[in-house]
C-alpha cells in the first residue's frame, strides 16, 4: 500500500518536473525591420534591454533573446528569405514590420507555419490569425469626429490598403447622414511630392462647387507637404496618423490651415515619463535615435509589443504549457506546410494579454485587433498641439476644451500678457524723454491708452512689444507664412494685438478679432496744390467768362431792340404842329430821341444802375425797359454776393476728386503701403475701377508701394503733386493735421471697415477683450481718446490747414484791375476829346471855306461870330 502511494508520488513530481523542465529559460523571438526604422529597431533592443533587467525576482525568470534582420526592401523575395530565416532559428514569435507590398506574403507564412507576427504597422482590414495588430484603428474616432464638427461636404484622401476600411464606414454613414463626400486613392503615388497636384486639382474642385470646408485622411506625415500647398484656402484637416504631435505641421499651420489630429502617447502618463527619462541617457551609438529625437508612436507600440510579448510568456509559464521547441524547426518552404503545435497556443496567449502599455490599456478581440483602447484628439494652436478631447468605444468622442480654456483664464491674471503693436503714429510713438525711462511708458499714443483701458477691464498685467519687421501682417504666397503683428500672435509670440489692425477675412481666418473700436475706410492723399493768387482782373471771376460774354452780347441786343422799337412806334417821335413857329434861328430838337448811340447809353446806364436823362415814351419801349432792369437786378445781385468771397479767399484748385480721376489719368503716379489690407482690398477687388488701378499699380515701375506710411507720406510730399498716396482715413486726416500741413484728403472712402483687437485662435483672452471695446464704447471713451491725438493736438488748426485761410481785409492786388479800368477810361475818353476836336475843327474849317467862296456871288448871310471865332481857333490849332 505504501509503496503504492510512493509510487504515486514519484509519478506527480515526475509529472511536474518535466511540466516545469518543459518551459525554456531563453525565449527567442525574431524582428524584421525596414530600413527606414531605425528609431523602432533601437526601441525594440532597448524594451528586451529593460525587461531582462527588471524582471520579478519571485517568479523564476526567463530572458528574451532576439535574432534581427533588416531589410533594404520590402520585395516578396527579401521577406520570404528573411521569414524562412527566422522559422529556422525556432524562433517562438516574430515583431516586425510590414507594407502593402510584403503585407500579403507575411500574413500567408503566419497562418500556414502558426507562427505568430505582432506588428506596430497598419491595422489590416480582414479577418486574419496569428497577426498580433499593436496598431489601433481610427474607423470610431474619425466618424465621432465627422459628427462633433457637423460636416456635410469633404474631401477625403485615402491610401488603398490603409484608408479603404475608413472609407466604407465614412460611405455608410453619408448615406444615412446625407454627406457629400468627394474620395480620392493617392495609393499609387510613391513619390511624396507627387500628392501635391491631386490636391490642388480636388480644391479646385471642391471651389468651384461652393464646399466650404475640406477634411483630408492623410494617412502619414509625408502628406504634410500636400496640406501646406493648399493651407492658403483655410481648409480644415483631419490627419489620421495617431502621431499628431510629432509631425511638423509649422508650414501648414501658419498658412491658415485649421487642423486636427490623434495621439496614442500620453505624455503625463508615469509608464511614458519612466521610458523618457532612460531613453534620453542611452548612447546613442548604440541605440541611434535615442536622443533629441522625438519619439514616434510606432516605437512606442514596439515597446509595448515587448510587453505583449513578456506578458504572454509568463502565463504561459505560469500555465506550464509545453512550447518548448525539441529537433528541428522544419523547412518554411515545405509543400504541404508542417505548422508549429505549439503555434496555437502562443497566439492564444498572446490575445489573452491585457496590460498598461506607452500607448494606454493593451487588449485584443480575437482576431488579434487592439480593443477598449482610449485615442486623445489634438488641435493646432499657436503655442502648438493642445489636447481638445478624447475617443474611446464606449464613450465615443469627449470634448474637455471648454475646461482648459476655463482653467487658461484664470491662470492668465497670473502672468504678463505680450501686447504685440507697431510704431505708428499716432497710435504708438516714443515719448521725448524714452531714453530715461522703462518699460511701457516709454510709449504714448492712441493705441497706448486703448492697451491701459483693456488692461483695467481685463484684469491683466501686459507689456508693450514692438512688431520686429513693423509690419501689420501678411501671407507670403510662396511659403504661406505670416509676417507682422499676424505673425506674432499665429506663431505664439503675442498675446494681444492692440494697434490699427483692419479686420479681414484672411486675417479672421487665422486670428480673431475683437469688435471694432474705430471705423474708417479706404482714403486719397495728394499734396495740397498751391493757392492761387488773385489776379489783376478777379474781380471777373465771380461770374464765368461764358456769362459775360452772354452779357455783352445782351447788352448790344437790348440797345439793338430799343432803337428798332423806337423807330417803329410814333409815339417816340417829336412832330408836333408847334415845331414849325419856334425860332428858325434855335436848332431844332431831334425827332427821335433814341437813336442808336442814345440807345446803348440808355442800356449801359441801366445795366451800372445809374439811368439816364432820356427814357421811352411808348409803351414797347418801355417794356424793353422793364425787362432790361429786371435782368440786371438779378445780374448785379448774384455778382455782387460772390465778389467778396472771390477777393477775399485764395482758392486751392484740385487736380484729383476721386478714385476715378485717378485711374482715368496718367500724369500723377498713386499707390499703397506694402504688406497691408489697403494692398489686399485693390488686389481682390472685383470693381472695374479698382481693377485698372491695381492693374497699373503692380506693373508700375519703379515701385508705388512704400515700405511704410511715413515713406508714402513723404513721397507725396516731394512729389510735387506727381503722386497720391492711397491709405486709411484715420490716418490720413492725422497726417493733414501735422506740420509742414501739405497734404490733404481728396474724395470720399473706398469702402468701409474697422481696426480690432486681435488675440490668437482659442485664446482665453477674446471673449474679455471683446467685452472691454464694447464698454468703452459705449462710454464714449473711445471719441475722446481720438479727439485727444487727432484734433487737440494738432498743428494746423481746425480747418487742417493755416490760419491764413480765413477772411482779411482786401489788398491793392485783389482790386487794382479797376483801378486800372478806371485809369483806362480816362485816358480813352482824352483820346476821343482829341480826336472829336480835331474832327469837328476840320468840318468848320471846309464849310468856312465854302461859305467864303459863295461870297462872290451873292450876299454873305449874317455870319455867326461864335462859329468864327471857333473856326479861326480850329484853323490855328489844325495848322
Amino acid at each position: 500500500m505504501w509503496h503504492r502511494t510512493i509510487a504515486a508520488v514519484l509519478f506527480l513530481l515526475n509529472s511536474l518536473g518535466h511540466s516545469l523542465a518543459g518551459f525554456p529559460n531563453q525565449i527567442n523571438i525574431g524582428g524584421l525591420f525596414m530600413r527606414s526604422t531605425v528609431q523602432e529597431h533601437s526601441a525594440f533592443r532597448f524594451a528586451v534591454q529593460l525587461y531582462n533587467t527588471n524582471q520579478n525576482v519571485t517568479e523564476k525568470p526567463f530572458h528574451l533573446n532576439y535574432n534581427v534582420d533588416n531589410l533594404e526592401s520590402s520585395n516578396s523575395f527579401s521577406v520570404t528569405h528573411a521569414f524562412c530565416s527566422q522559422f529556422s532559428r525556432g524562433v517562438y514569435a516574430i515583431f516586425g514590420f510590414y507594407d502593402r507590398k510584403s503585407m500579403n506574403t507575411l500574413t500567408s507564412f503566419c497562418g500556414a507555419l502558426h507562427t505568430s507576427f505582432i506588428t506596430p504597422s497598419f491595422p489590416i482590414d480582414a479577418d486574419v490569425q496569428f497577426v498580433i495588430q499593436m496598431r489601433p484603428s481610427l474607423r470610431g474616432a474619425v466618424l465621432s469626429l465627422l459628427d462633433h464638427y457637423k460636416w456635410e461636404k469633404f474631401v477625403y484622401l485615402y491610401d488603398t490598403d490603409r484608408g479603404f476600411a475608413i472609407l466604407q464606414a465614412i460611405m455608410e454613414s453619408a448615406v444615412a447622414n446625407n454627406w457629400q463626400v468627394t474620395a480620392r486613392s493617392v495609393g499609387n503615388i510613391v513619390d511624396p511630392t507627387e500628392y501635391r497636384p491631386p490636391l490642388q486639382l480636388e480644391v479646385f474642385v471642391i471651389s468651384e462647387s461652393s464646399c466650404f470646408l475640406m477634411f483630408s485622411v492623410l494617412l502619414e506625415g509625408n502628406l504634410t507637404h500636400s496640406v501646406s500647398s493648399s493651407a492658403n484656402l483655410g481648409y480644415h484637416y483631419i490627419l489620421a496618423n495617431l502621431g499628431f504631435s510629432n509631425m511638423s505641421l509649422d508650414r501648414v499651420f501658419s498658412g491658415g490651415a485649421n487642423i486636427t489630429g490623434f495621439q496614442i502617447i500620453s505624455p503625463d502618463s508615469p509608464i511614458v515619463q519612466q521610458f523618457l527619462q532612460r531613453w534620453e541617457r542611452l548612447d546613442e551609438r548604440e541605440f541611434p535615435e535615442a536622443k533629441n529625437t522625438p519619439l514616434k508612436y510606432t516605437s512606442a507600440l514596439t515597446h509595448d509589443a515587448i510587453l505583449v510579448i513578456a506578458e504572454a510568456f509568463r502565463y504561459l509559464r505560469r500555465q506550464r504549457v509545453d512550447v518548448s521547441r525539441r529537433g528541428s524547426a522544419g523547412d518554411c518552404l515545405a509543400n504541404p506546410a508542417v505548422p508549429w503545435s505549439q503555434g496555437i497556443d502562443i497566439e492564444r496567449a498572446l490575445k489573452m494579454v491585457q496590460v498598461q502599455g506607452m500607448t494606454g490599456n493593451i487588449q485584443f478581440d480575437t482576431f488579434g485587433r487592439r480593443s477598449n483602447y482610449t485615442i486623445d484628439v489634438y488641435e493646432m494652436k499657436p503655442s502648438g498641439p493642445r489636447k481638445i478631447g478624447y475617443w474611446n468605444e464606449y464613450e465615443k468622442f469627449v470634448y474637455i476644451m471648454d475646461q482648459q480654456v476655463t482653467n487658461e483664464s484664470s491662470s492668465v491674471e497670473n502672468r504678463t500678457i505680450v501686447v504685440t503693436t507697431i510704431m505708428e503714429a499716432p497710435y504708438v510713438m516714443y515719448k521725448k524723454n524714452y531714453m530715461q525711462m522703462e518699460g511701457n511708458d516709454r510709449y504714448e499714443g492712441y493705441c497706448v491708452d486703448l492697451a491701459s483701458e483693456i488692461a483695467k477691464h481685463v484684469g491683466i498685467k501686459y507689456k508693450l512689444s514692438i512688431v520686429p519687421d513693423g509690419k501689420y501682417g501678411a501671407r507670403d504666397p510662396e511659403t504661406k507664412t505670416w509676417n507682422g503683428m499676424v505673425g506674432e500672435l499665429v506663431y505664439g509670440r503675442a498675446d494681444i494685438a492692440v494697434a490699427p489692425l483692419t479686420i479681414t477675412l484672411v486675417r479672421e481666418e487665422v486670428i480673431d478679432f475683437s469688435k471694432p473700436f474705430m471705423s474708417l475706410g479706404i482714403s486719397i492723399m495728394i499734396k495740397k496744390p498751391q493757392k492761387s493768387k488773385p489776379g489783376v482782373f478777379s474781380f471777373l471771376d465771380p461770374l464765368a467768362y461764358e456769362i459775360w460774354m452772354c452779357i455783352v452780347f445782351a447788352y448790344i441786343g437790348v440797345s439793338v431792340v430799343l432803337f428798332l422799337v423806337s423807330r417803329f412806334s410814333p409815339y417816340e417821335w417829336h412832330l408836333d404842329e408847334n415845331d414849325e413857329a419856334k425860332d428858325p434861328q434855335s436848332p431844332p430838337d431831334p425827332p427821335n430821341d433814341f437813336g442808336i448811340f442814345n440807345s446803348l447809353w440808355f442800356s449801359l446806364g441801366a445795366f451800372m444802375q445809374q439811368g439816364c436823362d432820356i427814357s421811352p415814351r411808348s409803351l414797347s419801349g418801355r417794356i424793353v425797359g422793364g425787362v432790361w432792369w429786371f435782368f440786371t437786378l438779378i445780374i448785379i445781385s448774384s455778382y455782387t454776393a460772390n465778389l467778396a468771397a472771390f477777393l477775399t479767399v485764395e482758392r486751392m484748385v484740385s487736380p484729383i476728386e476721386s478714385a476715378e480721376d485717378l485711374a482715368k489719368q496718367t500724369e500723377i503716379a498713386y499707390g499703397t503701403l506694402d504688406s497691408g489690407s489697403t494692398k489686399e482690398f485693390f488686389r481682390r477687388s472685383k470693381i472695374a475701377v479698382y481693377e485698372k488701378m491695381w492693374s497699373y499699380m503692380k506693373s508700375a515701375e519703379p515701385s508705388v508701394f512704400a515700405k511704410t506710411t511715413p515713406d508714402g507720406v513723404s513721397r507725396v510730399r516731394k512729389s510735387k503733386g506727381k503722386f497720391a498716396f492711397l491709405l486709411e482715413s484715420t490716418m490720413n486726416e492725422y497726417i493733414e493735421q501735422r506740420k509742414p500741413c501739405d497734404t490733404m484728403k481728396v474724395g470720399g472712402n473706398l469702402d468701409s471697415k474697422g481696426y480690432g483687437v486681435a488675440t490668437p485662435k482659442g485664446s482665453a483672452l477674446r471673449n474679455a477683450v471683446n467685452l472691454a471695446v464694447l464698454k468703452l464704447n459705449e462710454q464714449g471713451l473711445l471719441d475722446k481718446l481720438k479727439n485727444k491725438w487727432w484734433y487737440d493736438k494738432g498743428e494746423c488748426g481746425s480747418g487742417g490747414g493755416d490760419s491764413k485761410d480765413k477772411t482779411s481785409a482786401l489788398s491793392l492786388s485783389n482790386v487794382a484791375g479797376v483801378f486800372y479800368i478806371l485809369v483806362g477810361g480816362l485816358g480813352l475818353a482824352m483820346t476821343v476829346a482829341l480826336i472829336e476836336f480835331c474832327y469837328k475843327s476840320r468840318q468848320e474849317t471846309k464849310r468856312l471855306k465854302l461859305a467864303k467862296n459863295a461870297q462872290n456871288f451873292k450876299p454873305a448871310p449874317p455870319a455867326n461870330t461864335q462859329n468864327f471865332a471857333t473856326a479861326a481857333l480850329c484853323h490855328q490849332f489844325c495848322s
